[in-house]
């Protein structure tokens, strides 16, 4: 019996309970589109904790007031360089965008910028970092500490190498220029690294990679192995994940978080784009918020990402002229909700389904480990 005990206890210390991904949305109002007040209430029935606004709008602020939704917003590229300047016109953002509505609007994070360094240069990295400093020192004199500050970057754009994701570092001269003393600052801030990550523009660009890789399709045949490692990937989104996480190793920096600020896929039913069909935007989302749900994390990092937020609520026609993959920079759908705000894919936010198997699952591995101990007692 003296035995059984402490083999016991090392069969239950198996048994944990994974930590699902914060699941969010990208929200972006139009004239065309139901008031916020009534996208706010749909997000909630829909069980949606979190949203992400590029265009951080008063009024669509104010209406997500007491919903427990948490907030992400984003400062335009246009004002990056005169916040650099003067630290005065971080504040009067501030004032105008987080003071009039924090904590009754559950604001949490602020991106300064978005894909700033799109175009590969990095001469602007002085006035990034300077900008991202200004709001940071900004929400401190007022007294707000709780919502973290960063800037936003494009998967595609700052990686040298992806693939394996054991051997992926972050491009030069952007690394050293601005990267190394970013990820410092969020270091000392406690701050996460924001990236957008579409599967499908590395799709675009690597044909040979398999539609269901990209599609959380686990079939048979769909999987990449890391030769270095020996970790196999069953997704491309975990693949990319874990290439972020290896170049941030490679900076010293291995423990920051990472928010996925934009992910999805799209549909536009065009002859020019065959992999832009609604069916398969829909399999990725569903796949992806399965995924995430299942608090299985990457191989690289076993919680995860820290966020992702799936790009987005309605339609806009988006067109991203500044990616390799849609040089053509024709607009394509990303929506998952119609106008009248009924679903356009079968996608459950809840996590119930999730939550249900993965305690289902814990129950029969505690059921099994019980009766382990029982027989060695015995």
């Amino acid at each position: 019996m003296s035995h059984s005990l402490p083999l016991l206890l090392l069969l239950l210390s198996v048994v944990s309970t994974a930590s699902a991904t914060t699941i969010g949305v990208t929200y972006v109002p139009a004239p065309s589109q139901p008031p916020p007040e009534e996208v706010a209430s749909t997000l909630r029935s829909l069980k949606i904790t979190a949203v992400r606004l590029p265009v951080a709008e008063p009024s669509v602020i104010r209406a997500f007031f007491y919903t427990n939704i948490s907030l992400f917003l984003s400062i335009p590229n246009s004002l990056i360089h005169s916040i650099s300047t003067n630290r005065s016109i971080a504040s009067l953002w501030l004032y105008n965008h987080v003071v009039p509505f924090y904590p009754r609007a559950l604001i949490t994070a602020i991106s300064v910028g978005t894909n700033v360094l799109a175009d590969g240069n990095a001469s602007s990295a002085d006035v990034l970092l300077r900008a991202v400093r200004n709001v940071h020192q900004s929400l401190v004199d007022l007294g707000i500490r709780k919502i973290t500050v960063s800037t936003t970057f494009s998967f595609v754009n700052i990686m040298m190498t992806s693939f394996p994701p054991s051997s992926a570092e972050f491009e030069e001269p952007t690394n050293n220029v601005i990267l190394k003393p970013l990820l410092q600052f969020l270091s000392e801030t406690n701050s996460s690294f924001f990236v957008n990550l579409y599967p499908y523009f590395v799709y675009k660009l690597r044909p040979e990679i398999p539609i269901g890789f990209a599609l959380f399709q686990e079939e048979t045949y769909n999987f990449r192995d890391d030769a270095i490692t020996g970790v196999r990937y069953r997704n491309l989104f975990d693949l990319m994940v874990d290439a972020v996480i290896a170049a941030l190793t490679i900076s010293g920096h291995e423990n920051i978080p990472v928010v996925v600020t934009e992910t999805g896929w799209p549909s536009c039913d065009s002859a020019n784009d065959v992999e832009a069909r609604p069916i398969y935007a829909e399999m990725y989302l569903r796949g992806l918020v399965y995924h995430l749900q299942s608090g299985r994390g990457t191989p690289l990092r076993k919680e995860g990402v820290a966020e992702a937020y799936i790009y987005e609520v309605f339609d806009t026609n988006t067109t991203f002229t500044n990616l390799p993959a849609m040089r053509v920079g024709t607009g394509q759908n990303w929506g998952f909700l119609h106008p009248n705000m009924s679903m356009k894919f079968e996608i459950d936010f809840s996590g119930c389904f999730s939550t249900t198997i993965g305690a289902l699952t814990e129950i029969t591995v505690l059921g099994f480990l019980l009766l382990v101990s029982g027989l060695l007692l015995f």
